[in-house]
């Protein structure tokens, strides 16, 4: 993916609140948002979570005490069976936009490589899971993974794992766990080292709040992108008090955009928007004072000042020191050509 467009996954995650119709409804924001991809997540609660694990104090925050509603049984609500995860990926198919599915238990992973997806997209729960990671590995797709929570030995150990497994092709995504990210704790830079340290390429997933990160990111060179959207930020679940709403995905897409725009290429030259001032606010050679007809030029006699483009570019001054002038020259004349004496030395 580098040298490419950044691949930006607009992440619905569990944010339909397991009804299939708001699924569509955040397909359909994705898709007018521009975004690369759409993503949701595909578990059985069963299969990854105790029925009395407690839980995270932001579940706590946005869904209530465990009284109230277990881990367990929110995830209960979240699950998409095979028929729904179908649905969506036709529903994604009309729409032109690529579906994709992070998948947290090996019935899901089955599920996904039966449905043909391009490729697998691991969450940061999972990204010291050296089993686990090596399951998907083996069904040969390529894979992003999610690093949040992770120290840089392990993201190398996981690594190494993904590609002893048989996968070649693989993004490392800068993640902070925490939900919103503290600005100052979002480390963009430890991006670099990822990409240094496991010689992957890299991106972001992005839990801090506003496009500031985003910006930063892609400056950095990040080639895949994700963010948390929802169609309201005051609906009811774990995941929409940090989304972005859909005029705000559409807008971060745009910024994104305008960011890549803004990198350009590299390659140091003249811009085309720059051509008429380079003429017009460069300095070339003119006379300080008058010279006389055979006099020789001298650092007393020119001078540089704006001509609107012509006589002498500044580089030839210390070389015009070898010649004489060719005929009188008014103070502020440009230098050109024909003043030149070209027989002295």
């Amino acid at each position: 993916m580098r040298g490419e467009p950044v691949f930006v996954i607009a992440e619905a995650g569990v944010n339909h609140n397991g009804d299939l119709g708001m699924a569509k409804e955040l397909v359909d924001v994705a898709v007018e948002a521009g975004a690369d991809a759409v993503k949701f997540q595909s578990f059985r609660a069963d299969n990854i979570i105790l029925r009395n694990a407690p839980k995270a104090q932001y579940h706590i925050e946005t869904t209530g005490a465990d009284g109230h509603q277990s881990w367990y049984a929110l995830l209960m609500t979240q699950e998409l069976d095979r028929t729904m995860h179908e649905k969506l990926i036709a529903h994604c198919r009309d729409r032109g936009i690529m579906f994709l599915s992070t998948p947290y238990d090996e019935e899901s992973v089955d599920l996904l490589q039966d449905l043909d997806i391009p490729l697998y997209k691991v969450a940061s729960t999972d990204a010291n899971n050296l089993p686990f990671l090596e399951y998907i590995a083996r069904k040969g797709r390529p894979m992003i993974l999610s690093t949040a929570m992770s120290e840089l030995e392990e993201v190398r150990c996981s690594v190494d794992a993904i590609r002893k497994a048989g996968v070649d092709e693989l993004v490392v995504l800068q993640c902070t766990g925490s939900y919103p990210a503290p600005p100052d704790q979002a480390n963009l830079k430890a991006m670099l080292t990822l990409g240094e340290a496991c010689s992957v390429a890299v991106g972001y997933s992005d839990h801090v709040s506003g496009f500031n990160a985003a910006i930063a990111a892609v400056a950095l060179g990040a080639c895949v992108y994700e963010k948390h959207f929802t169609l309201d930020r005051t609906l009811p679940g774990p995941d929409h008090r940090i989304s972005l709403e859909p005029n705000e995905l559409k807008a971060l897409v745009a910024v994104i955009r305008k960011t890549e725009s803004m990198l350009g290429d590299g390659i140091k030259r003249v811009m085309p928007c720059e051509e008429e001032n380079r003429l017009k606010l460069r300095k070339y050679i003119t006379a300080r004072a008058h010279i006389a007809a055979g006099e020789k030029f001298s650092p007393e006699n020119l001078t540089t000042k704006r001509t609107g483009g012509v006589g002498f570019e500044p580089k030839h001054f210390t070389h015009l020191m070898h010649y004489k002038a060719a005929k009188p020259i008014q103070a502020d004349q440009v230098i050109t050509d024909d003043l030149i004496e070209r027989r002295s030395k």
